[in-house]
């Protein structure tokens, strides 16, 4: 990752509201950042402002074990969803 993108990431903040979850559970919330962020990066790459969002918020929404399980899983080959930018 570049230094000007550990910059962004370095300071992190609550999600702000998205209204496709309108919940006070953020579960949903915290798996479609996690999912969109792996497909921005596949995308546009990791210096993009907009997959810098989605990395801040899954680490600001998201258990950390969860994190690790699922990079787990992508390593692996079993993650639960298709994170190829082009499906």
């Amino acid at each position: 990752m570049s230094e000007a993108a550990e910059r962004k990431i370095n300071k992190l903040e609550t999600a702000p509201f998205d209204a496709r979850f309108p919940n006070t559970n953020q579960t949903k919330h915290c798996w479609q950042s996690y999912v969109d962020y792996h497909k921005c990066i596949g995308a546009k790459g990791e210096d993009s402002s907009l997959c810098v969002q989605f990395f801040k918020n899954y680490n600001s929404l998201c258990p950390s074990s969860w994190i690790d399980r699922w990079n787990d899983q992508l390593e692996a080959g079993t993650f639960a969803s298709n994170i190829n930018p082009n499906a």
